[in-house]
């Protein structure tokens, strides 16, 4: 195992066939930073242009077609004091004609991060002088080459991974991506400091950070959609519009997870899914929506065969 210092010298706003900054080996240890939604980095300074630029890729020695790659996130780190908002929740979360944009409010707010005492206030917002939201360090988009040679935007999300926003992907969590190119050709970006669930403003508290992750290899693990585990849960995401179809992915990537990998095959894992299952909302502005299917590592050590 290597651990490895990365310093980006620039950025892509696709995930695709990109050339691979490092090549990395399955249980190597990368540590490196990433510049904010709109290109901004440590000293908030523009260094490329906006839209989620991605760190990376990453070439993973030996991933193929076929396989999976393992993210275990180990660290996100804001590294600057200053970070930004939008502030109107988006039409499409709100019902037809509801007035959406108050004059007297700005379109983005600034806020201060004081990463030592674990917060983020606005700042310049009467009414919310008192305000303290607790930071909760997040990845908003990140992910591996998609199939067929495509790059795509991320603004969006797909079975590669991409802009999803899920405030799930914290420290502690194992995100797994299916391996579409050889070398996975991992990205990441977009981190916000802390986010309410479906980023329905169309931001987090977007920041730049400085990022730990480890990589493994898992062959022939044939995922389709992006999967994610931490102490206590196993979940899986699917990305669409509409948002019923991204619960269809979600949960049948759950069903096939759960007979692959625990033998609850057949009724047995609709049994218990139907009553066990949760779900949780990510992405609900951008062009595809995500839906997180969820399953407690409780319920499946209670099942009978040897987990």
């Amino acid at each position: 195992m290597t651990d490895h210092q990365f310093v980006p010298s620039h950025y892509f706003n696709t995930h695709g066939p990109h050339e691979p900054v490092l090549t990395i080996e399955p249980g190597d240890r990368v540590a490196t930073t990433t510049v904010d939604a709109r290109g901004a980095d440590a000293n908030d300074e523009s260094v490329t242009v906006r839209g989620n630029p991605q760190t990376g890729p990453f070439y993973v020695a030996g991933a193929e077609p076929g396989d999976a790659i393992a993210v275990h996130i180990e660290q996100i780190r804001p590294n600057r004091d200053r970070a930004w908002t939008s502030s109107w929740i988006a039409p499409n979360v709100l019902e037809p004609g509801y007035p959406t944009r108050p004059k007297e409010i700005p379109s983005m707010i600034q806020w201060a991060v004081d990463v030592d005492a674990n917060v983020a206030s606005p700042l310049d917002v009467a009414g919310l002088e008192e305000l303290r939201v607790p930071l909760t360090p997040m990845i908003g988009c990140f992910g591996v080459a998609p199939a067929r040679r495509q790059a795509i935007g991320t603004d969006t999300s797909g079975q590669h991974g991409g802009n999803m926003d899920w405030n799930g992907f914290r420290v502690g969590v194992t995100a797994y991506f299916p391996v579409f190119e050889p070398g996975a050709l991992f990205s990441l970006g977009d981190v916000h400091a802390t986010q309410g669930d479906g980023e329905i403003v169309g931001t987090g508290i977007e920041i730049s950070a400085d990022v730990v992750f480890r990589v493994e290899l898992h062959k022939g693990w044939n995922a389709s959609w992006p999967r994610a585990e931490n102490d206590e849960i196993i979940a899986t995401l699917g990305n669409a519009r509409p948002l019923d179809q991204a619960v269809q992915h979600a949960t049948t990537e759950m069903l096939h997870w759960l007979a692959t990998d625990y033998a609850l095959d057949g009724r047995l894992a609709h049994i218990v899914m139907g009553q066990t299952n949760g779900y949780q909302v990510g992405n609900v502005f951008d062009p595809a929506y995500t839906m997180v299917c969820t399953m407690a590592k409780q319920v499946l050590r209670s099942l009978s065969r040897d987990r």
